[in-house]
């Protein structure tokens, strides 16, 4: 029996935004234990949030989807701030910092372009 697919699940930003929370997860899981309900928390909680702000938001209207795809971009900002702080905390290496980076940036460029779309769409109808 195949599995019912949601609208969302289409879309390769939200499937970006679930390789970046288990990259998160992975790189928290080094962290010390001191820090699994602070840093760890936080940076997860941020991770998570940005595929959750793609998925609530795709099922309401363009202008309703952008104010989710902002906050997911909000969530993105928070997780450089968490990186940054890991790195600073030497919780992670330099080249695992740039690696999350990477793969935020992308995220942030990818969550962009879809609002831009969103906006020229609306403007076309």
């Amino acid at each position: 029996m195949e599995k019912s697919k949601f609208k969302f699940e289409d879309l390769k930003v939200y499937d970006k935004a679930l390789d970046f929370i288990d990259l998160t997860y992975k790189t928290c899981e080094k962290f010390p234990n001191a820090e699994r309900f602070a840093l760890s928390s936080q940076f997860t909680r941020a991770a998570v949030s940005i595929a959750l702000n793609i998925a609530e938001g795709s099922s309401d209207t363009d202008k309703q989807f952008n104010r989710f795809l902002q906050m997911a971009l909000d969530s993105v900002n928070e997780c450089v701030v968490c990186s940054t702080i890991s790195k600073r905390q030497n919780y992670i290496s330099e080249d695992v910092d740039s690696g999350i980076r990477l793969k935020l940036v992308e995220l942030s460029k990818m969550i962009t372009s879809l609002q831009k779309y969103l906006k020229i769409k609306k403007t076309n109808l």
